[in-house]
């Protein structure tokens, strides 16, 4: 039986808990009510092709991010070669570009009357001619560079944590460096390996904005059809529900595939173990810098010429409005995301009952959930609460007797805490974990207690874990477009709003001014990412 004390955190566990429950109980229940004439026009028209577009689109995706990721990883970690010391950490900058920019950026180099084709016409003739930019195969490519540093970050440091000693076994066996990788290498790196995979994997299942860059229709694309061009949340709902559940046998999938090994536990190496020379060196740094020319320098670049060329002129007061909506939604996201995870790890370590585990647990599933997903299940359950709470309610009190839930700003930060608590929760968990017990306790004896305890002690230890917290969330926030887009209230535009009304129109250009904003504050977490790692 719980201590009386540890009793006082169960609402505030329980509480987000079933916060988190909400949108998963809203497409359960969705399915009570089916429109057949909807879902017959979608059989009829769409879901074979929604169905395989994003089943090759998950394959695609994850055997490219995999092969990328890993082979990067093995060359930055274990082997020496021409900058390799800053190419180790610059290989993380992607992580900064959202897809949906990749994307248009993209379409706007390798498209017939983009600058890569009209260039090698007037070198190599009229005659010439590229594979069609919008395709399937160009939809995984930009996803793929996007996407690739889940696993890169992952498989690093595992491949890091291997040591020496394991490594070295194998070479004394007989066993060259390409064997070792095999068959000790990567088999030990699969736990880490299969997690970053999970995520690239659901970050594609989730992704909207390049998906409908490029014309590709996967759930993502048809929630937001269904919802805005059949006028049917209820139809929007089930098919998010479909979504999630392919979004948990990815977790499933992935929880089985690491449970069924287990991670090295040697001391982390010093240096690399291999010294490549000659042909093997050139190949080494000439691949890992296509890369990054390919999904950072040379989007950036095409971006500041786009800037140059036609976005410098969109720098109006309507762009000031667009600036201060997102950072707006970012602060208030990041302090509310920071709050509630704060009390989650005070929760978890002040009562670490099975219950308050089991709750913290399932608080922390939401970063599952796709924007789309989420948009849908709480608009829905908004709407319930409208129509027979809010309105009779406002009625009876002599109010207007309008619904104020849907479409509000409240539900769309109520969205991001659901989306991006376990982004808070992460960091703030691992620097109250370093506290010691005996600190606090040092501070009660002293006669510092209650709130001056976690002002005077606490906070002031947890402030980096904080700081870290809410950089993250808030650049995540600022990057996320599904449930902005259709969540925000009227007139609430962002600059993800932004690059996707002008992205759709084909203004490349003109997209080019959000697009850098939100790649320039999107750097900000990269670089602390790589400060930690590197001291790490």
């Amino acid at each position: 039986m719980a201590h009386p004390i540890q009793r006082r955190w169960y609402p505030i566990a329980f509480g987000v808990a079933a916060l988190v429950l909400l949108p998963l109980s809203v497409l359960l229940f969705s399915w009570h009510d089916i429109d057949a004439e909807i879902w017959s026009h979608l059989w009829e028209t769409q879901m074979t092709r929604l169905i395989g577009n994003t089943l090759i689109l998950v394959l695609g995706v994850g055997l490219g991010v995999t092969v990328l990721g890993v082979s990067l990883a093995w060359l930055t970690s274990l082997c020496e070669f021409p900058g390799r010391k800053w190419l180790d950490w610059a290989l993380m900058l992607p992580f900064a570009i959202p897809a949906y920019v990749l994307a248009f950026v993209f379409i706007g180099l390798f498209d017939f009357s983009g600058p890569i084709q009209s260039l090698a016409r007037d070198w190599f003739g009229s005659g010439i001619r590229f594979p069609p930019v919008r395709s399937t195969g160009g939809v995984i490519v930009v996803l793929v560079l996007v996407f690739y540093p889940y696993v890169y970050l992952l498989a690093r440091s595992a491949f890091l944590a291997q040591g020496k000693g394991l490594m070295e076994a194998a070479r004394v066996l007989g066993q060259t460096p390409w064997q070792a990788f095999w068959r000790v290498a990567l088999p030990m790196a699969w736990p880490a390996i299969g997690a970053g995979l999970a995520l690239a994997i659901m970050e594609t299942l989730a992704d909207f904005g390049a998906v409908s860059v490029f014309n590709f229709d996967t759930f993502t694309t048809a929630i937001y059809k269904t919802w805005y061009g059949f006028y049917s949340l209820t139809g929007a709902t089930q098919l998010a529900s479909l979504l999630l559940l392919a979004v948990l046998l990815v977790l499933f999938g992935e929880r089985r595939a690491r449970g069924a090994s287990r991670p090295a536990n040697e001391r982390p190496r010093g240096k690399a173990l291999y010294e490549l020379r000659g042909w093997k060196a050139v190949l080494a740094t000439g691949w890992c810098g296509l890369v990054l020319l390919c999904a950072f320098v040379i989007p950036l670049l095409q971006l500041l010429v786009w800037f140059w060329q036609r976005g410098r002129f969109d720098l109006d007061e309507r762009y000031a409005d667009l600036i201060l909506h997102t950072l707006y939604l970012g602060g208030m996201a990041a302090l509310i995301c920071v709050a509630v995870a704060l009390l989650l790890a005070f929760a978890r370590r002040q009562a670490p009952t099975g219950a308050i585990r089991s709750a913290v647990g399932l608080a922390n599933v939401g970063y599952a959930l796709p924007g789309a997903v989420l948009a849908v299940s709480i608009m829905l359950a908004f709407s319930y609460l409208d129509r027979h709470l809010v309105v009779p309610l406002s009625g009876w009190l002599g109010g207007a007797g309008k619904p104020i839930l849907l479409g509000s700003l409240a539900a769309l930060l109520v969205a991001y805490l659901i989306r991006f608590l376990t982004v808070a929760y992460g960091p703030l968990e691992s620097s109250l974990a370093r506290i010691r017990p005996s600190l606090p306790e040092a501070s009660r004896s002293l006669g510092v207690g209650g709130p001056a305890l976690f002002f005077k002690v606490y906070l002031p230890l947890l402030l980096p874990g904080v700081l870290s917290a809410a950089l993250l969330v808030f650049v995540d926030v600022l990057k996320e477009m599904p449930a902005t887009l259709l969540m925000r209230p009227f007139g609430w535009d962002t600059l993800a709003v932004r690059v996707f009304e002008m992205t759709s129109e084909g203004e490349w250009a003109r997209a080019a001014l959000p697009s850098l904003t939100l790649v320039l504050v999107g750097l900000l977490p990269v670089i602390l990412l790589i400060r930690r790692s590197a001291r790490r």
